[in-house]
C-alpha cells in the first residue's frame, strides 16, 4: 500500500513479518504520484494528545571506539539524534518533516514515484528553537525499522513529547535512506541488500550498541544537548520498529538503564536467560497476520522467558508500516488498504499504546486500556489473557 508496502518487502524479507501485495503496491504507487500532486491541502501528522507543546533539536554523536560496520573506511560509527522536548506554548518555529533531498533519496530507495515534496511538506506540530518547559522528564529512545529514516516515527515521537517526556529518535548511519550527516550530506543505505535473515542477529546487535552509546551520552555529565538538565536519569525507556524493535529487546538484555521497553512488530533475537529482562516491563505491540501466537515464533518464545509486566497486542487489519507515519500518509493520498485498518486510525492506536505503556512504567500513572482494549478499540487483541498474565498496576 503505497509507501508502506513497498518498505514492508524489505522487511518481510528480514524478519519472515510484513506481508504485502507487491501487484497492489506497484499499483497504489503509480496511482498516488498523480493524487499527490492534486492534493490541495498537503499531509498532516495527527495533533499530539498531551498538553504540552514540542520542540526539537539536534545531535550528532561519534562513537570514537568503533568503526562503521556497514562502511569501515568511513571511520568512526556516526549516529544522528532528533532530540525532541516539552516546549513552551508558541515559541520556536515550525519543524520540516524531512528536507526535499532527504525526501527524494528515501522515496529513490523505495523505488516510489511519489513527489518528494509532498512528502517533505508534511505538516508537523514541533517547533525548532523552541524554549523548553520547566521540570524534569522521563526519557524515550526511538529507533526506526530497516531502511526507514528516523522522520518516520515522528508523528509517535511527538505524541510521547507532549505527554511530557523527552524523547530521542536515532538515526543508524549507512542503514536507511535520506538521513543528512555534517560533512558527508545525505549518506547512501550501504546497508541495503546485506541483512537479511542470517545476518539480522548481527545487525540488531549492532544497533543495540548504538542505542546504549546514546544513553552514554545523554545520561552523562557531559552531555552534548543543551537542554540535558530535563532528563530524569532514572527513568529512561525505549522503542522501537522492525529492526528497531528487535534492538530494543536487545539492548535492555545488556543495559539496565532502560526501564521499560515496546518491541513493534519485529523479531527478537535472543532466547536465553537475560532476555527475560530482570523483571523489567515489555509491550509487544504488532500485526494479527504476522505476530499472533504461533506465527513468528520468537514471539512466543520471548514471551514465555519475559518475567515482568508485559503485554502482548495484536492489530488486527494492520500491516508491518501501520506503526509508524507511513500508512497514515499513505491513507491521508487515499491509498488505505480498502480490506485493511487505515492509516489514520492504526496511527491512533500506536500512539494510544505506546503512550500508555510508557505513562504507566515511567510516569506511575495506572492505564486502564493496558488490561482491557474495551469497545472503542475492537481491533486490538490482548492475546495469552489467563490467570498466569494478570493485570499487574506498576
Amino acid at each position: 500500500m503505497l509507501l508502506a508496502g513497498a518498505v514492508a518487502a524489505g522487511a518481510a524479507a528480514l524478519s519472515g513479518g510484513g506481508s504485502q501485495d507487491s501487484a497492489a503496491t506497484t499499483l497504489a504507487a503509480s496511482a498516488t504520484a498523480g493524487t499527490a500532486e492534486n492534493r490541495a491541502d498537503g499531509l498532516a501528522l495527527a495533533d499530539p494528545t498531551g498538553p504540552y507543546a514540542v520542540g526539537r533539536d539536534s545531535l550528532h554523536l561519534v562513537d570514537k571506539t568503533r568503526r562503521d560496520p556497514w562502511v569501515p573506511k568511513a571511520g568512526n560509527r556516526e549516529l544522528m539524534v532528533s532530540m525532541y522536548y516539552p516546549a513552551r506554548e508558541g515559541t520556536g518555529r515550525t519543524a520540516p518533516y524531512m528536507s526535499t533531498e532527504g525526501a527524494q533519496a528515501f522515496l529513490d530507495e523505495m523505488e516510489l514515484e511519489v513527489p518528494a515534496k509532498t512528502i517533505a511538506g508534511t505538516k508537523t506540530h514541533t517547533r525548532v528553537g523552541a524554549r523548553p518547559a520547566t521540570g524534569k522528564f522521563p526519557l524515550v529512545v526511538l529507533s526506526p525499522g530497516f531502511k526507514t529514516p528516523g522522520a518516520t516515527l515522528t508523528g509517535l515521537a511527538e505524541d510521547l513529547t507532549s505527554r511530557g517526556n523527552v524523547v530521542a529518535v536515532v538515526d543508524h548511519a549507512y542503514e536507511a535512506a535520506g538521513v543528512s550527516f555534517p560533512g558527508k550530506g545525505i549518506l547512501p543505505c550501504a546497508a541495503c541488500g546485506k541483512v537479511g535473515p542470517t545476518t539480522f542477529q548481527p545487525a540488531a546487535e549492532g544497533r543495540a550498541k548504538d542505542l546504549s552509546y546514546t544513553l552514554d551520552r545523554l545520561l552523562s555529565r557531559t552531555s552534548p544537548w543543551k537542554h540535558a538538565g530535563m532528563v530524569d536519569k532514572r527513568k529512561v525507556g525505549m522503542a522501537g520498529h522492525s529492526l528497531g524493535g528487535a534492538s530494543t529487546g536487545a539492548t535492555m538484555e545488556k543495559d539496565s538503564r532502560v526501564r521499560a521497553g515496546v518491541n513493534m512488530d519485529g523479531p527478537f533475537i535472543n532466547a536465553g536467560k537475560t532476555s527475560g529482562l530482570s523483571g523489567r516491563p515489555f509491550m509487544m505491540l504488532g500485526t494479527k497476520d504476522d505476530h499472533s501466537p504461533g506465527v513468528d515464533t520468537t514471539w512466543d518464545t520471548a514471551w514465555k522467558q519475559l518475567k515482568g509486566w508485559k503485554r502482548w497486542a495484536t492489530l488486527t487489519g494492520a500491516e508491518h508500516m501501520s506503526f509508524t507515519d507511513l500508512v497514515s500518509l499513505a491513507g491521508q493520498l487515499g491509498a488505505d488498504d480498502p480490506e485493511g485498518l487505515p492509516g489514520e486510525r492504526a496511527a491512533e492506536i500506536t500512539r494510544d499504546y505506546v503512550g500508555a505503556f510508557f505513562d504507566q512504567h515511567l510516569h506511575g500513572r495506572h492505564q486502564a486500556l493496558l488490561d482491557h482494549p474495551g469497545r472503542t478499540r475492537p481491533e486490538v487483541t490482548l492475546q495469552h489473557r489467563d490467570a498466569r498474565n494478570p493485570s499487574p498496576r506498576s
